[in-house]
């Protein structure tokens, strides 16, 4: 096996061969001395590389220095050169880092001198080498150093994101340390979700204890209300609490503050904590919102449908009752709480019933309202009414919330009911409204054709997806067995008795009819004496 270095400046040739190939095939006016200077330049490089095979890899990084200063890129600024380098970079980032004795920051400063980054570049770099590690920590410090970029707020926003998918948290205190005066709201939103989403709130107040010593972050009203609502959103709405009382002296909380705590506890489905954190509130002078009133709402209703279904309107009335008493206006999302607990306990025609009685508190349904419906009239057999609703759904407006994603739970629905033949009406209504198929949704309706044991159908998506450039896989689908043909049985002709198979039956009837005229004995019982 040749030497390591030998490898990076045969990769550095041919990277040079192509670039200046596509520039003498790109220059139309100057193209015989493109072409001249394309082979002189491949005469050069051969020797070169020939004397760099006597001399020994020693001369390897002199050369590389001379032709990086001696050799101009070409690079463009489209969409195709910014995924070409990404996936260069990329495959560089997941290779084994064992195999090359270069650090991964010298490696990406010889091999991609000629590129120049962007936010864009390092998106999609970061999501293409997934499995890369640490690694990206180099990938970090070659930005850093490449004159032509300046780390952004968005950019650093990008490593915490990375490394919190991962839950490295201490590759995240070494970006943003060398971040330090440059992050801001972006990359703190991202720190505090990714500590909360991982489940360390221990560790996400101690980060807010000491940010603005350690990163430059502002510690103030508004940092305290992003810990807190990401506290609550991931259930932990007692650490979120307990943050808030020791630092009111500091920070007085608001009314959105105490919202998001209420919204906490009704997250963890504790009814009682949310009723004596909202008691104290209106004993300090607090008034709840609408939100923190949709949230208990929501809670009740959760539990309700857990433990006795037969009792969600009642418990949800007092919830209401008690909205109007302190003054508290409804709002969309109120009904939109109390319209999918109803389609959740299959109770689809009192959730119409509220659906149009909507306008007498001055609220008019959005897009959520409207998908709400519709999976549950699909979900109740109710093909002809789904379909109504979504024709009011567009003309309300609401088109827009009408995507691939929200067209595949519809067909998932229909396809758990067995309406096959629905499914593929809506499916073409989707295809009408613009919205291109994926994978999962040609997946989901052949399997399920397949399984109906129409085979001739399946194989016509098929095609159509392959028309459509979808790269669907064929798959080996079962059909169920109530759909599979049944062989033919075969009616076994009755064969002529034989004399002797004929005297034989005649014999055992007249003995059973002989036997039935027996007299049978009756058993006595002897008397005791």
């Amino acid at each position: 096996m040749p030497p390591l270095p030998y490898l990076h400046l045969r990769r550095f040739f041919i990277r040079s061969l192509s670039s200046s190939s596509y520039l003498s095939a790109s220059s139309s006016s100057s193209s015989l001395n493109e072409a001249s200077k394309s082979v002189v330049l491949r005469r050069d490089l051969t020797s070169v590389f020939h004397h760099f095979r006597r001399q020994g890899p020693a001369l390897g990084c002199s050369y590389l220095s001379q032709l990086s200063l001696s050799h101009s890129f070409f690079s463009e600024s489209g969409e195709n050169d910014v995924d070409q380098s990404s996936q260069s970079l990329a495959a560089e980032l997941l290779k084994d880092p064992d195999l090359d004795p270069l650090p991964i920051t010298k490696r990406l400063q010889l091999i991609f001198s000629h590129v120049k980054p962007n936010p864009e570049l390092v998106l999609n770099t970061l999501n293409l080498s997934s499995e890369a590690g640490r690694t990206v920590l180099g990938f970090n410090e070659w930005l850093i150093s490449n004159p032509d970029f300046h780390h952004t707020d968005e950019t650093i926003s990008y490593f915490v994101d990375y490394f919190g998918r991962r839950k490295d948290f201490n590759s995240i205190h070494e970006v943003l340390a060398k971040g330090s005066g440059i992050s801001g709201a972006k990359t703190l939103r991202s720190t505090i979700d990714r500590f909360a989403r991982a489940g360390r709130p221990t560790k996400l107040l101690s980060f807010f204890e000491t940010m603005e010593k350690n990163y430059g972050f502002k510690r103030d009203k508004e940092s305290i209300r992003m810990v807190v609502e990401k506290l609550c959103e991931n259930g932990y709405a007692s650490h979120a609490e307990k943050m808030v009382k020791d630092l009111a002296h500091e920070f007085f909380p608001d009314e959105a503050i105490c919202d998001a705590l209420i919204k906490g506890w009704c997250v963890d489905e504790k009814f009682d904590e949310a009723k004596r954190l909202a008691g104290e509130m209106y004993r300090g002078g607090f008034e709840l919102g609408t939100t923190a009133y949709n949230a208990l709402l929501d809670c009740v209703c959760k539990l309700c449908r857990k433990k006795d279904p037969f009792k969600l309107q009642s418990e949800a009335e007092e919830i209401l009752v008690e909205m109007d008493c302190r003054g508290v206006p409804r709002n969309v999302e109120t009904f939109n709480v109390l319209i999918n607990n109803l389609c959740k306990i299959r109770k689809t025609t009192d959730a119409l019933n509220l659906f149009h009685r909507m306008g007498e508190w001055g609220c008019h349904p959005n897009a959520e309202t409207f998908l709400i419906l519709i999976k549950s009239l699909y979900q109740a057999a109710r093909t002809g009414e789904g379909d109504e609703m979504i024709d009011r759904m567009r003309s309300a407006g609401y088109a827009d919330a009408l995507d691939k994603k929200a067209y595949y739970e519809f067909l998932k629905i229909l396809c758990g009911i067995e309406r096959i033949d629905h499914a593929l009406i809506v499916f073409a209504k989707m295809k009408k409204d613009g919205c291109e198929p994926g994978i999962k949704t040609y997946d989901l309706l052949m399997g399920k054709l397949c399984a109906h044991n129409r085979l001739d159908r399946a194989n016509s998506l098929f095609n159509e997806a392959q028309k459509r450039g979808v790269p669907v896989t064929p798959k080996a689908y079962q059909v169920e067995p109530r759909y599979a043909k049944k062989p033919k049985v075969k009616k076994v002709e009755k064969k002529r008795e034989t004399l002797p198979e004929k005297m034989a039956r005649k014999r055992r009837r007249l003995k059973q009819i002989r036997l039935s005229f027996v007299k049978k004995p009756k058993r006595t019982m002897r008397r005791a004496f």
